[in-house]
Protein backbone atom coordinates (compact mmCIF):
# COMPACT_ATOMS: atom_id res chain seq x y z
CA UNK A 1 0.00 0.00 0.00
CA UNK A 2 1.02 3.56 -0.27
CA UNK A 3 -0.34 6.84 1.00
CA UNK A 4 1.20 9.42 -1.89
CA UNK A 5 1.41 13.00 -1.12
CA UNK A 6 -1.06 15.14 -2.59
CA UNK A 7 0.32 17.39 -4.95
CA UNK A 8 -1.60 20.71 -6.19
CA UNK A 9 -2.52 20.65 -9.87
CA UNK A 10 -3.09 23.45 -11.92
CA UNK A 11 -6.83 23.97 -12.83
CA UNK A 12 -5.38 25.13 -16.59
CA UNK A 13 -3.90 20.99 -16.66
CA UNK A 14 -7.49 19.69 -16.69
CA UNK A 15 -8.76 21.65 -19.21
CA UNK A 16 -7.46 19.34 -22.05
CA UNK A 17 -10.20 16.92 -21.69
CA UNK A 18 -13.98 17.51 -23.19
CA UNK A 19 -16.81 17.91 -21.33
CA UNK A 20 -18.61 15.12 -22.58
CA UNK A 21 -16.42 12.45 -23.26
CA UNK A 22 -16.70 13.49 -26.97
CA UNK A 23 -18.36 11.40 -28.61
CA UNK A 24 -13.61 8.75 1.72
CA UNK A 25 -6.27 0.03 19.87
CA UNK A 26 -10.04 -2.16 20.07
CA UNK A 27 -10.52 -5.58 19.36
CA UNK A 28 -11.04 -6.61 15.87
CA UNK A 29 -14.55 -8.10 15.09
CA UNK A 30 -15.64 -9.30 11.56
CA UNK A 31 -19.24 -7.63 11.50
CA UNK A 32 -20.31 -4.02 11.10
CA UNK A 33 -21.52 -3.54 14.34
CA UNK A 34 -18.88 -1.63 16.41
CA UNK A 35 -18.43 1.80 14.79
CA UNK A 36 -15.04 4.25 15.48
CA UNK A 37 -15.86 7.05 17.99
CA UNK A 38 -14.83 9.94 15.22
CA UNK A 39 -16.74 10.64 12.31
CA UNK A 40 -15.49 10.65 9.45
CA UNK A 41 -18.70 11.42 7.32
CA UNK A 42 -20.66 8.27 6.72
CA UNK A 43 -21.31 5.17 8.07
CA UNK A 44 -17.83 2.90 8.66
CA UNK A 45 -17.57 -0.29 8.62
CA UNK A 46 -15.48 -0.63 11.88
CA UNK A 47 -12.97 0.75 13.81
CA UNK A 48 -10.12 -0.94 11.93
CA UNK A 49 -11.85 -0.65 8.61
CA UNK A 50 -13.16 2.48 7.36
CA UNK A 51 -14.55 1.80 4.54
CA UNK A 52 -18.47 1.81 4.53
CA UNK A 53 -20.54 -0.05 6.16
CA UNK A 54 -21.25 -2.17 2.85
CA UNK A 55 -18.20 -3.24 2.71
CA UNK A 56 -17.00 -6.55 1.46
CA UNK A 57 -16.85 -9.09 4.77
CA UNK A 58 -14.24 -11.01 2.81
CA UNK A 59 -12.56 -12.31 6.36
CA UNK A 60 -15.98 -14.95 5.88
CA UNK A 61 -14.80 -15.97 2.46
CA UNK A 62 -12.16 -18.96 3.02
CA UNK A 63 -10.51 -19.28 -0.14
CA UNK A 64 -11.63 -22.61 -1.59
CA UNK A 65 -13.79 -23.35 1.76
CA UNK A 66 -17.72 -23.17 1.23
CA UNK A 67 -19.68 -19.59 0.57
CA UNK A 68 -19.95 -17.76 4.36
CA UNK A 69 -22.96 -18.36 6.33
CA UNK A 70 -24.47 -14.87 5.69
CA UNK A 71 -24.77 -15.27 1.90
CA UNK A 72 -26.78 -18.35 2.90
CA UNK A 73 -29.77 -16.67 4.29
CA UNK A 74 -30.95 -14.79 1.34
CA UNK A 75 -29.33 -17.41 -1.58
CA UNK A 76 -29.79 -16.15 -4.76
CA UNK A 77 -32.43 -17.14 -6.96
CA UNK A 78 -29.30 -18.13 -10.37
CA UNK A 79 -26.01 -18.98 -11.05
CA UNK A 80 -24.17 -15.46 -12.59
CA UNK A 81 -21.02 -17.23 -13.72
CA UNK A 82 -19.52 -14.51 -15.53
CA UNK A 83 -20.71 -11.76 -12.88
CA UNK A 84 -18.59 -13.97 -10.06
CA UNK A 85 -15.47 -13.89 -12.69
CA UNK A 86 -15.72 -10.29 -13.43
CA UNK A 87 -16.21 -9.50 -9.00
CA UNK A 88 -12.69 -11.47 -8.59
CA UNK A 89 -11.21 -9.83 -11.56
CA UNK A 90 -12.07 -7.04 -10.30
CA UNK A 91 -10.76 -7.79 -6.52
CA UNK A 92 -7.49 -9.12 -8.09
CA UNK A 93 -6.59 -5.52 -10.52
CA UNK A 94 -8.00 -6.66 -13.59
CA UNK A 95 -10.90 -4.28 -13.74
CA UNK A 96 -14.07 -5.57 -15.91
CA UNK A 97 -15.04 -2.14 -16.48
CA UNK A 98 -19.09 -2.26 -15.33
CA UNK A 99 -20.12 -5.55 -13.65
CA UNK A 100 -23.13 -6.55 -15.77
CA UNK A 101 -22.53 -10.51 -15.87
CA UNK A 102 -22.29 -9.69 -19.69
CA UNK A 103 -18.75 -11.00 -21.75
CA UNK A 104 -17.73 -7.41 -23.49
CA UNK A 105 -14.48 -5.87 -24.32
CA UNK A 106 -13.86 -4.88 -20.88
CA UNK A 107 -14.26 -8.48 -19.58
CA UNK A 108 -12.54 -9.76 -22.43
CA UNK A 109 -9.45 -7.07 -21.85
CA UNK A 110 -9.44 -8.03 -17.83
CA UNK A 111 -9.50 -11.62 -18.41
CA UNK A 112 -6.30 -11.38 -21.17
CA UNK A 113 -4.93 -9.12 -18.67
CA UNK A 114 -5.63 -11.82 -15.60
CA UNK A 115 -3.77 -14.60 -18.62
CA UNK A 116 -1.11 -12.76 -19.31
CA UNK A 117 -0.10 -12.57 -15.62
CA UNK A 118 -0.17 -16.05 -15.09
CA UNK A 119 1.45 -17.69 -18.08
CA UNK A 120 -2.20 -18.63 -19.63
CA UNK A 121 -3.03 -18.58 -23.26
CA UNK A 122 -4.46 -15.43 -23.68
CA UNK A 123 -7.88 -15.98 -25.52
CA UNK A 124 -10.13 -13.14 -23.46
CA UNK A 125 -12.28 -15.88 -23.22
CA UNK A 126 -13.38 -17.63 -19.87
CA UNK A 127 -11.82 -21.05 -20.69
CA UNK A 128 -11.65 -23.96 -18.72
CA UNK A 129 -7.87 -23.08 -17.99
CA UNK A 130 -8.72 -19.75 -17.24
CA UNK A 131 -11.69 -21.49 -14.41
CA UNK A 132 -9.13 -23.41 -13.36
CA UNK A 133 -6.74 -20.75 -12.66
CA UNK A 134 -9.27 -18.64 -10.82
CA UNK A 135 -10.81 -21.61 -8.62
CA UNK A 136 -8.93 -20.50 -5.69
CA UNK A 137 -11.88 -17.84 -5.13
CA UNK A 138 -14.73 -19.61 -6.24
CA UNK A 139 -16.04 -19.44 -2.68
CA UNK A 140 -16.84 -15.38 -3.64
CA UNK A 141 -20.06 -15.71 -4.38
CA UNK A 142 -21.27 -13.52 -7.59
CA UNK A 143 -23.22 -11.28 -5.71
CA UNK A 144 -24.47 -10.67 -1.53
CA UNK A 145 -27.52 -8.81 0.01
CA UNK A 146 -26.37 -5.00 1.56
CA UNK A 147 -28.17 -2.67 3.79
CA UNK A 148 -28.23 0.79 2.34
CA UNK A 149 -27.34 2.96 4.83
CA UNK A 150 -29.71 5.33 6.72
CA UNK A 151 -27.75 8.68 5.95
CA UNK A 152 -28.03 7.87 2.03
CA UNK A 153 -31.78 9.35 2.78
CA UNK A 154 -30.33 12.82 3.79
CA UNK A 155 -27.70 13.15 1.22
CA UNK A 156 -28.01 15.78 -1.44
CA UNK A 157 -28.60 14.86 -4.90
CA UNK A 158 -27.84 17.17 -7.56
CA UNK A 159 -29.48 17.93 -11.28
CA UNK A 160 -26.78 18.08 -13.41
CA UNK A 161 -27.48 21.12 -16.52
CA UNK A 162 -26.48 20.47 -19.71
CA UNK A 163 -25.54 23.90 -19.75
CA UNK A 164 -21.68 24.98 -18.63
CA UNK A 165 -22.49 28.37 -17.26
CA UNK A 166 -25.35 26.28 -15.05
CA UNK A 167 -22.43 24.28 -14.20
CA UNK A 168 -20.41 26.41 -12.57
CA UNK A 169 -23.23 27.57 -10.41
CA UNK A 170 -23.22 24.55 -8.48
CA UNK A 171 -21.57 23.91 -5.46
CA UNK A 172 -20.46 20.05 -6.18
CA UNK A 173 -21.34 17.96 -9.41
CA UNK A 174 -22.27 14.98 -6.65
CA UNK A 175 -24.61 12.07 -7.72
CA UNK A 176 -27.98 12.34 -9.16
CA UNK A 177 -29.55 10.16 -7.27
CA UNK A 178 -29.14 7.70 -4.79
CA UNK A 179 -29.59 5.03 -7.52
CA UNK A 180 -26.65 6.25 -9.24
CA UNK A 181 -25.03 6.61 -6.46
CA UNK A 182 -25.58 2.86 -5.23
CA UNK A 183 -24.65 1.65 -8.81
CA UNK A 184 -20.99 3.44 -8.93
CA UNK A 185 -20.59 1.99 -5.54
CA UNK A 186 -21.08 -1.44 -6.55
CA UNK A 187 -19.44 -1.16 -10.11
CA UNK A 188 -22.47 -1.34 -11.87
CA UNK A 189 -25.27 0.20 -13.24
CA UNK A 190 -29.01 1.20 -12.12
CA UNK A 191 -30.28 -1.60 -14.55
CA UNK A 192 -28.28 -4.26 -13.12
CA UNK A 193 -29.09 -3.46 -9.90
CA UNK A 194 -33.27 -3.75 -10.90
CA UNK A 195 -32.45 -7.13 -12.33
CA UNK A 196 -30.94 -8.28 -9.36
CA UNK A 197 -33.31 -6.63 -6.82
CA UNK A 198 -37.13 -7.58 -8.79
CA UNK A 199 -40.35 -5.67 -7.78
CA UNK A 200 -37.28 -4.18 -5.48
CA UNK A 201 -36.41 -6.82 -3.14
CA UNK A 202 -32.90 -9.18 -3.35
CA UNK A 203 -33.23 -12.01 -6.36
CA UNK A 204 -33.84 -14.93 -3.62
CA UNK A 205 -35.97 -13.23 -0.99
CA UNK A 206 -39.11 -14.48 -1.70
CA UNK A 207 -37.68 -18.39 -1.18
CA UNK A 208 -35.52 -17.08 1.86
CA UNK A 209 -38.33 -16.18 3.18
CA UNK A 210 -40.76 -19.15 2.48
CA UNK A 211 -38.21 -21.61 3.71
CA UNK A 212 -37.76 -22.35 7.33
CA UNK A 213 -33.97 -23.31 7.09
CA UNK A 214 -31.06 -21.15 6.88
CA UNK A 215 -31.34 -19.07 9.62
CA UNK A 216 -27.72 -18.16 10.37
CA UNK A 217 -26.54 -15.64 13.19
CA UNK A 218 -23.71 -12.63 13.92
CA UNK A 219 -24.45 -11.17 10.87
CA UNK A 220 -22.53 -8.15 9.37
CA UNK A 221 -24.96 -5.21 9.18
CA UNK A 222 -24.06 -4.90 5.82
CA UNK A 223 -25.60 -8.14 4.83
CA UNK A 224 -29.07 -9.97 5.15
CA UNK A 225 -30.89 -10.69 8.08
CA UNK A 226 -31.62 -14.18 9.23
CA UNK A 227 -35.37 -13.23 8.29
CA UNK A 228 -35.52 -10.64 5.79
CA UNK A 229 -38.54 -8.23 6.16
CA UNK A 230 -36.87 -5.39 4.33
CA UNK A 231 -39.91 -3.52 1.95
CA UNK A 232 -39.06 -1.49 -0.55
CA UNK A 233 -39.97 1.91 -1.30
CA UNK A 234 -39.69 2.58 -5.18
CA UNK A 235 -39.74 5.91 -7.02
CA UNK A 236 -38.27 7.65 -4.06
CA UNK A 237 -37.92 11.14 -4.86
CA UNK A 238 -34.01 13.34 -3.70
CA UNK A 239 -33.20 15.92 -1.68
CA UNK A 240 -32.42 18.59 -3.73
CA UNK A 241 -32.98 16.88 -7.23
CA UNK A 242 -35.77 16.05 -9.10
CA UNK A 243 -34.56 12.87 -9.78
CA UNK A 244 -36.62 10.03 -8.70
CA UNK A 245 -34.77 6.86 -7.61
CA UNK A 246 -35.94 3.00 -7.26
CA UNK A 247 -34.23 2.24 -4.04
CA UNK A 248 -34.38 4.07 -1.32
CA UNK A 249 -31.73 3.81 2.41
CA UNK A 250 -32.38 1.44 4.77
CA UNK A 251 -33.42 -1.24 1.99
CA UNK A 252 -31.74 -5.09 1.65
CA UNK A 253 -31.01 -5.21 -1.94
CA UNK A 254 -28.87 -7.36 -3.57
CA UNK A 255 -25.47 -6.26 -5.63
CA UNK A 256 -22.15 -7.65 -7.15
CA UNK A 257 -20.11 -8.78 -4.83
CA UNK A 258 -17.04 -6.08 -4.82
CA UNK A 259 -14.42 -6.57 -2.55
CA UNK A 260 -10.60 -5.08 -2.00
CA UNK A 261 -12.42 -2.13 -0.51
CA UNK A 262 -10.80 -2.49 2.96
CA UNK A 263 -9.72 1.30 4.18
CA UNK A 264 -6.87 0.92 6.48
CA UNK A 265 -7.30 3.45 9.76
CA UNK A 266 -4.49 6.26 9.53
CA UNK A 267 -3.89 5.21 5.83
CA UNK A 268 -5.49 8.73 3.87
CA UNK A 269 -4.59 12.19 5.31
CA UNK A 270 -7.38 13.73 2.86
CA UNK A 271 -10.71 13.52 4.43
CA UNK A 272 -12.54 14.26 1.26
CA UNK A 273 -10.69 11.45 -0.24
CA UNK A 274 -11.30 8.97 2.39
CA UNK A 275 -15.05 9.48 1.57
CA UNK A 276 -14.74 9.51 -1.78
CA UNK A 277 -12.96 5.89 -1.98
CA UNK A 278 -15.73 4.15 0.53
CA UNK A 279 -18.61 5.57 -1.81
CA UNK A 280 -16.62 3.87 -4.53
CA UNK A 281 -16.12 0.79 -2.90
CA UNK A 282 -12.02 1.00 -3.24
CA UNK A 283 -9.77 0.23 -0.43
CA UNK A 284 -6.28 1.22 0.44
CA UNK A 285 -4.42 -1.74 -0.06
CA UNK A 286 -3.15 -1.34 -3.78
CA UNK A 287 0.09 -2.67 -5.25
CA UNK A 288 3.11 0.01 -5.69
CA UNK A 289 3.58 0.08 -9.63
CA UNK A 290 6.29 1.29 -11.34
CA UNK A 291 5.41 1.47 -15.22
CA UNK A 292 1.79 2.15 -16.84
CA UNK A 293 1.55 1.29 -20.35
CA UNK A 294 -1.30 2.90 -22.11
CA UNK A 295 -2.43 1.47 -25.13
CA UNK A 296 -4.29 2.88 -27.96
CA UNK A 297 -5.29 -0.01 -30.00
CA UNK A 298 -5.54 -2.35 -26.93
CA UNK A 299 -7.86 0.51 -24.95
CA UNK A 300 -5.95 -0.92 -21.69
CA UNK A 301 -3.63 0.65 -19.33
CA UNK A 302 -1.74 -2.14 -18.17
CA UNK A 303 0.57 -1.59 -14.55
CA UNK A 304 3.64 -3.33 -14.10
CA UNK A 305 5.97 -3.99 -11.34
CA UNK A 306 9.10 -4.89 -12.69
CA UNK A 307 8.36 -6.98 -15.47
CA UNK A 308 5.27 -8.75 -14.02
CA UNK A 309 1.63 -7.63 -14.91
CA UNK A 310 -0.60 -6.45 -11.69
CA UNK A 311 -3.22 -4.41 -13.15
CA UNK A 312 -5.36 -3.76 -16.15
CA UNK A 313 -7.62 -1.48 -16.77
CA UNK A 314 -9.88 -0.44 -19.93
CA UNK A 315 -9.87 3.30 -20.98
CA UNK A 316 -11.20 5.76 -23.80
CA UNK A 317 -7.49 7.67 -24.91
CA UNK A 318 -7.51 10.19 -27.58
CA UNK A 319 -9.61 11.11 -30.56
CA UNK A 320 -8.80 11.57 -34.23
CA UNK A 321 -8.63 15.58 -33.19
CA UNK A 322 -6.88 14.96 -29.98
CA UNK A 323 -5.16 12.05 -30.83
CA UNK A 324 -2.92 10.08 -28.25
CA UNK A 325 0.35 11.60 -27.50
CA UNK A 326 2.42 8.57 -28.12
CA UNK A 327 5.61 8.33 -26.39
CA UNK A 328 7.12 8.37 -22.45
CA UNK A 329 5.61 10.90 -19.74
CA UNK A 330 6.21 11.42 -16.17
CA UNK A 331 3.60 12.06 -13.74
CA UNK A 332 3.66 15.63 -12.22
CA UNK A 333 1.22 15.30 -9.60
CA UNK A 334 -2.85 14.15 -8.74
CA UNK A 335 -5.68 16.18 -7.48
CA UNK A 336 -8.14 14.31 -5.85
CA UNK A 337 -11.61 15.52 -6.23
CA UNK A 338 -10.80 18.73 -8.48
CA UNK A 339 -12.22 21.14 -10.27
CA UNK A 340 -12.51 21.58 -14.01
CA UNK A 341 -11.50 24.54 -15.82
CA UNK A 342 -13.39 24.57 -19.39
CA UNK A 343 -11.60 26.71 -21.85
CA UNK A 344 -13.03 26.67 -24.91
CA UNK A 345 -9.97 27.58 -27.12
CA UNK A 346 -8.07 24.38 -25.38
CA UNK A 347 -10.92 22.40 -26.32
CA UNK A 348 -10.94 23.22 -29.62
CA UNK A 349 -7.06 23.25 -30.12
CA UNK A 350 -7.51 27.39 -30.69
CA UNK A 351 -10.37 26.96 -33.17
CA UNK A 352 -13.17 28.45 -30.69
CA UNK A 353 -12.77 30.91 -28.36
CA UNK A 354 -15.31 32.02 -25.69
CA UNK A 355 -15.26 32.15 -22.12
CA UNK A 356 -14.17 29.80 -19.97
CA UNK A 357 -15.44 28.30 -16.64
CA UNK A 358 -14.41 27.06 -13.62
CA UNK A 359 -16.77 24.14 -12.71
CA UNK A 360 -17.16 22.34 -9.16
CA UNK A 361 -15.80 18.66 -7.99
CA UNK A 362 -17.50 15.77 -7.94
CA UNK A 363 -17.90 12.26 -9.31
CA UNK A 364 -20.10 13.93 -12.27
CA UNK A 365 -17.29 16.42 -12.88
CA UNK A 366 -16.04 16.01 -16.72
CA UNK A 367 -12.72 14.59 -15.13
CA UNK A 368 -14.75 12.72 -12.42
CA UNK A 369 -13.18 11.86 -8.96
CA UNK A 370 -9.19 12.39 -9.35
CA UNK A 371 -6.72 13.57 -11.99
CA UNK A 372 -2.98 12.31 -12.48
CA UNK A 373 -1.01 14.99 -13.94
CA UNK A 374 1.17 14.60 -16.70
CA UNK A 375 4.79 16.17 -17.78
CA UNK A 376 2.18 16.59 -21.23
CA UNK A 377 0.97 19.74 -21.14
CA UNK A 378 -2.47 19.73 -20.58
CA UNK A 379 -2.84 15.71 -20.34
CA UNK A 380 -3.90 13.57 -18.05
CA UNK A 381 -4.89 9.99 -16.47
CA UNK A 382 -8.53 10.62 -14.84
CA UNK A 383 -11.83 9.30 -13.98
CA UNK A 384 -15.15 9.96 -15.95
CA UNK A 385 -19.39 10.78 -15.15
CA UNK A 386 -20.39 7.79 -17.90
CA UNK A 387 -18.44 4.61 -17.17
CA UNK A 388 -19.97 2.53 -19.55
CA UNK A 389 -18.68 4.58 -21.92
CA UNK A 390 -15.46 3.72 -21.24
CA UNK A 391 -13.55 1.89 -24.53
CA UNK A 392 -16.22 2.92 -26.30
CA UNK A 393 -16.26 7.11 -26.71
CA UNK A 394 -13.57 9.13 -27.66
CA UNK A 395 -11.54 11.69 -25.20
CA UNK A 396 -9.86 14.59 -25.80
CA UNK A 397 -6.42 13.25 -25.62
CA UNK A 398 -6.61 12.26 -22.29
CA UNK A 399 -6.88 8.75 -20.84
CA UNK A 400 -10.22 8.31 -19.27
CA UNK A 401 -11.17 5.41 -16.66
CA UNK A 402 -14.47 4.51 -14.71
CA UNK A 403 -14.22 6.54 -11.67
CA UNK A 404 -13.29 3.20 -9.55
CA UNK A 405 -10.88 2.60 -11.52
CA UNK A 406 -9.37 5.63 -11.80
CA UNK A 407 -9.30 6.47 -7.97
CA UNK A 408 -8.04 2.48 -7.89
CA UNK A 409 -4.76 3.85 -10.11
CA UNK A 410 -4.13 6.74 -8.32
CA UNK A 411 -3.31 4.26 -5.17
CA UNK A 412 -0.99 2.51 -7.32
CA UNK A 413 1.29 5.34 -9.22
CA UNK A 414 3.17 8.26 -7.84
CA UNK A 415 6.19 10.76 -9.59
CA UNK A 416 8.45 7.75 -9.97
CA UNK A 417 6.28 5.61 -12.38
CA UNK A 418 6.57 5.98 -15.72
CA UNK A 419 4.11 6.56 -18.41
CA UNK A 420 3.99 4.92 -21.73
CA UNK A 421 1.28 5.50 -24.10
CA UNK A 422 1.72 3.22 -27.44
CA UNK A 423 -0.13 2.82 -30.85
Amino acid sequence: MRNLLFVAVSSLALAACGMNGAEDETETDTTAQTQPSEDYGYETYDENNLADSMASNDDAYGMGDSVAAEDEAIPDSEERPVMQAQVVLDRIGFGPGVIDGKMGMSTENALNGFQQANDLEVTGKLDEATKTALSDWDSIPATRVVTIPASWSDAQYVDIPEDTAAKAELERMGYKSLDERLAERFHTTVEVLKQLNPNGRPAGMEAASASPSGSPSGKPSGTASASPTSTPTPDKEQPGSSSISYFTAGQQIRVPNIGADRIEKGSIEDRGWQQTLASLGVGTDQPEVDRIVVSKAGKTLKAYQGDKLVALFTVSSGSSEFPLPLGEWDIVGEAYNPPYSYDPAVLSGGKEEGKEYTLPPGPNSPVGVVWIDLSKEHYGIHGTPDPETIGRAQSSGCVRLTNWDAARLAGMVSQSTQVIFEA
